[in-house]
């Protein structure tokens, strides 16, 4: 049995979508596994041990026809029995066609089913609080395995030597390492995504004041200039706490120094993800238009926790669709007040600590 799971674009999807490796060689114990994925998502993958072999969809084959043609052949040239294609795009849709596996596995889509020979619609109510991320899933294995799936947690694989690597670097600031430590994820991936600077930084001011714990933030030196900006709207005795010029240099450094930290706390997405897969406790903010059900993953309200602008003005959603809230974010995030978050994020921090 040779199979390939397909899943693009974003990190946190691709974290998400690897649990059914997992579950596929508890299946298959002697299957071939391959995972396609985007080049830039595979540091969190590597080191998966149910997984043989990646596939990277790279910029440069998204690019170029004459690429993409010769990976659709190399993909064919593979010969898998089975595909499973979360993605479900037309990239993806094209690879899954060419691919020539007997069996093709996605979630129903009216204009792509054609292409398949399972699909599956996806629930619409979560019956755990592993969440419709995780749930769907698995959904997604039902054609090919008989095992009624207990919800898994995507997980990532860090070294010894990437764990050690950080825990160095932290003690180059950190005093005796009583203290607290909160990673902060102050930038979404992209404004529609980004709680309002002006008010992170009001959490984050409630958040040392509270615990006396020192910050980090999860950027990119090309988000440097808006990360000094937030610094600029905080109080003082809260800067004394921060220490920006400590943040990982590459992905994997990230969730390395991650794992050191009290707590990850910020704006919902992938640095929320990765912080679940390395068992470290969260506190996410969602976007006013992201649906909360889906990627609220194994929230406890105590470990993992997060909110959305609906859990506390539910009237703002009335005759609204996400459609229309993620044209008019800004409008949902100003009313997204701090006052709003500050006591569920007191609450979670008095439960880690």
């Amino acid at each position: 049995m040779k199979i390939l799971v397909i899943q693009q674009k974003m990190i946190g999807d691709v974290l998400t979508s690897s649990i059914l490796f997992e579950a596929l060689r508890a299946e298959y114990p002697d299957a071939k596994l391959h995972y396609l994925v985007n080049s830039h998502t595979y540091p969190v993958v590597e080191h998966h041990p149910f997984i043989d072999e990646f596939k990277f969809f790279t910029p440069e084959i998204e690019k170029s026809k004459r690429l993409f043609y010769s990976f659709l052949k190399h993909i064919r040239e593979e010969k898998y029995d089975v595909v499973v294609d979360v993605y479900s795009n037309y990239s993806s849709n094209l690879i899954t066609f060419f691919s020539g596996a007997e069996t093709k596995i996605s979630k129903y889509k009216w204009y792509s089913s054609f292409i398949y020979t399972h699909t599956l619609k996806e629930s619409k109510t979560p019956k755990t609080n592993a969440g419709l991320a995780i749930e769907n899933r698995l959904k997604l294995l039902k054609p090919i395995c008989n095992t009624d799936f207990s919800p898994i947690k995507p997980k990532i694989y860090l070294t010894p030597a990437e764990i050690d690597t950080a825990k160095k670097l932290l003690t180059n600031f950190k005093t005796d390492g009583s203290e607290p430590l909160f990673m902060i994820s102050v930038l979404g991936s992209g404004p529609t995504k980004t709680y309002p600077l002006q008010y992170m930084a009001q959490l984050i001011d409630v958040i040392v004041s509270q615990t006396k714990g020192y910050i980090l933030f999860n950027y990119m030196p090309s988000q440097k200039e808006d990360v000094k900006q937030l610094m600029e709207y905080c109080a003082d005795a809260t800067k004394k706490q921060i220490h920006f010029n400590v943040f990982g240099k590459s992905l994997r450094e990230f969730i390395a120094i991650t794992k050191h930290c009290t707590a990850l706390i910020g704006n919902e997405g992938g640095a929320i993800n990765m912080a679940k897969a390395i068992d470290k406790p969260t506190f996410a903010i969602f976007s006013p238009w992201i649906l909360k059900e889906a990627w609220n993953m194994f929230d406890d309200g105590h470990k993992n926790d997060s909110i959305h602008l609906k859990d506390v003005k539910p009237e703002l959603y009335e005759d609204k669709d996400l459609k229309s809230v993620k044209q008019d974010h800004s409008k949902y995030y100003h009313e997204f007040t701090p006052e709003l978050i500050i006591p569920k994020l007191k609450t979670f921090l008095k439960a880690i600590l």
